[in-house]
């Protein structure tokens, strides 16, 4: 194992001492980049120069006695829809082309000011609008297990430079689970906390009332550190994550609508897990979600709407510079009626009402994070228990409905296809912080099954 392998809990302890410095590991990660991000297309815009000056500052405050926390001195990545001072914010678009950011969005500042390192800003599927990563204008992002896959999306590049050791850690965007798809696609922790509790200030919005700014990491421990940092609140070196006692736990299962229109290898692993929970001693029942079948459309009535109008300007003088899918998603938006848009806004109440009820009694939800292993780059649909279904509507099917009732989310690994490719199982439901504990002892379950 490379210091390019490593957790950020792991570094945190190290640098400074035993021969590891930020510089080595900054530049384990951007040969990484060089070696795979010719192949992967992770990576927009690296910053070598600057990332090697930044470590080299943190290793003599380090040296100095001036520790900032657990993150000074780690390589990390921002997706490209935050900004980042002096550096272009593409969003992955041609629109965007001429953007220079003029100062750091407030997550990127609370990064800086831990002392990490930004190596670059990744690949994304087009102004975060799609779950492929395909669409951009940078060319595809491909699976760093299977290139001729999709890593998921929108944050692909990020998951990625994760997976890969391009970067220690990163930070995405999810509006309908654009943080947890590419997590679970490509075999990481991917964390959406509750809604507004990260800032999304010098962050290109998707839809203002669904985004949400969270970290993709190799560990709960790291997604932890990561989000305590985004907050402004970093946490020391050796800084410890309780993990929530598993036979305390009783977890909600929405079984009849998650645990249908699965692939059926995916299925198969998320039982194991879910046995496994049993065997160690953690209730689950099954809980109902009555009104399931309505959260696509409410969320399609909102996203498009926010979307398109976000947008308006643009398509209507560059049309052109969008990619043909992402270009087709904003002019669909134009076309959503404002009744069926209150609809939506009431049909979202309803969800966030059930979704509170069968938290009752219960620390979380569990369920799959994505039905379907990684599929391949320009599939239109994959066959799943039922039948073909859009692979579009698959990707999103287990993530948007807690982008629409605003609670934390978080998928972690829990087993892989016969052909190796990553599965993830997602918690929801409790503040975030007791949500990373819960998630911290379920992954501690996994590790040792």
């Amino acid at each position: 194992m490379t210091l390019a392998d490593r957790t950020i809990a792991a570094l945190a302890g190290d640098i400074g001492r035993a021969g590891v410095t930020s510089e080595r590991i900054t530049e384990a990660c951007l040969q990484r980049i060089v070696d795979l991000n010719p192949r992967l297309n992770a990576f927009i815009t690296v910053l070598a120069d600057a990332a090697l000056a930044a470590a080299r500052q943190a290793d003599h405050e380090i040296a100095a006695g001036r520790r900032r926390g657990a993150l000074h001195g780690i390589p990390l990545s921002l997706k490209d829809l935050l900004d980042l001072a002096g550096t272009a914010t593409t969003a992955g678009s041609r629109v965007r082309a001429d953007h220079r950011a003029t100062r750091d969005a407030v997550v990127t500042a609370h990064l800086k000011e831990a002392g990490a390192v930004i190596v670059g800003k990744t690949n994304l599927h087009e102004f975060a609008f799609g779950t492929t990563t395909e669409d951009s204008a940078f060319g595809p992002a491909r699976h760093p297990l299977d290139d001729t896959r999709s890593p998921g999306g929108s944050s692909g590049g990020s998951a990625i430079a994760v997976r890969t050791g391009m970067c220690i850690g990163t930070v995405g965007t999810d509006t309908g689970g654009s943080i947890r798809i590419p997590a679970a696609a490509c075999g990481i922790v991917g964390l959406k906390p509750a809604w507004g509790e990260v800032s999304d200030d010098g962050v290109v919005p998707l839809s203002a009332q669904l985004d949400h700014v969270g970290p993709l990491a190799r560990s709960v421990t790291d997604a932890w550190l990561l989000y305590e940092s985004m907050l402004g609140r970093h946490q020391a070196p050796g800084a410890r994550l309780e993990a929530a006692p598993a036979s305390t736990l009783r977890l909600g299962l929405p079984r009849t609508y998650y645990m249908a229109r699965l692939d059926p290898e995916v299925g198969r692993v998320l039982e194991a897990a879910l046995a496994t929970l049993r065997k160690a001693g953690v209730a689950i029942d099954d809980v109902p979600l009555p009104s399931a079948g309505d959260i696509a459309p409410v969320y399609l009535h909102l996203v498009l709407s926010d979307a398109a109008a976000y947008h308006a300007d643009t398509l209507e003088r560059r049309p052109g510079d969008y990619t043909p899918n992402v270009r087709h998603r904003l002019e669909l938006g134009r076309y959503v009626l404002a009744e069926d848009y209150v609809r939506a806004l009431r049909g979202r109440a309803v969800l966030r009402a059930e979704v509170n009820r069968a938290l009752d009694g219960r620390h979380a939800l569990v369920l799959p994070a994505l039905g379907i292993p990684a599929p391949p780059l320009g599939a239109a649909t994959v066959d799943v228990e039922g039948g073909p279904e859009p692979v579009r509507n698959l990707m999103l099917r287990c993530t948007q409905l807690f982008n629409l009732t605003s609670h934390p989310a978080i998928t972690i690994p829990c087993g892989a296809t016969s052909s190796g490719l990553p599965v993830g199982l997602q918690l929801a439901g409790p503040p975030t912080r007791d949500l990373l504990a819960i998630a911290h002892g379920v992954e501690a379950l996994f590790a040792h099954a």
